[in-house]
């Protein structure tokens, strides 16, 4: 039986909350949430990193993915609740400490291999994790990765292009680190360089 002291409205709203603490890109957040907020809610409304986005709330588009505790997710499909003490690394996580490009944002921005770049944070995950795995990947092998991210603007051959690229420039710089030289100094080691080259 409802209480006659709580208003119907006031009681609709009251849910439960709790406090979870998160490691995000390398930050320690202490966060109030509702239990029933999904992780993409959280990033986004309360931590203000919108580069992470919600697209279907299906888990069908990738939009919303990032890692936790370094597994891809798709996080319109995780309740923040859930992921207490992980640690997530979100699109904006995916640049080096100073804040310029990796090896893939910067063949992607070189390729034009995104428009609107919603569909960004699944396509630049799924290159990042398949290049972990195999430094010199072959085209069907880039797009086996990317099946589960949907792009609407610009086709796939632009992102398996930037792609293989990315490959290329990240073998390059590993080999410049190997060896002590700086990237930047190389052919397409890092936008920098590779801005030059082109021009």
């Amino acid at each position: 039986m409802r209480s006659e002291t709580v208003p119907l409205d006031e009681e609709a709203t009251v849910l439960p909350r709790r406090d979870i603490t998160l490691t995000v890109n390398g930050q320690l957040q202490r966060i109030a949430i509702e239990d029933r907020q999904l992780l993409v809610e959280v990033i986004r409304g309360q931590l203000g990193l919108t580069g992470t986005h919600i697209g279907c709330y299906n888990g069908d588009c990738g939009a919303c993915t990032l890692k936790i505790d370094g597994a891809i997710t798709k996080s319109c499909l995780v309740l923040a609740a859930s992921v207490e003490g992980a640690e997530i690394t979100t699109v904006e996580g995916l640049a080096d400490a100073d804040g310029s490009l990796d090896e893939v944002q910067a063949a992607f921005w070189e390729h034009d291999a995104f428009q609107c770049g919603f569909c960004l944070p699944g396509q630049l995950f799924a290159v990042n994790d398949l290049l972990d795995e195999e430094a010199d990947p072959t085209g069907a092998e880039v797009r086996d990765a990317l099946v589960g991210n949907l792009c609407r603007c610009t086709g796939y051959v632009n992102i398996v292009d930037a792609a293989l690229d990315g490959a290329n420039r990240r073998r390059i710089a590993r080999s410049a680190d190997a060896v002590g030289t700086d990237a930047a100094a190389l052919p397409c080691g890092r936008i920098q360089a590779c801005t030059l080259h082109h021009d």
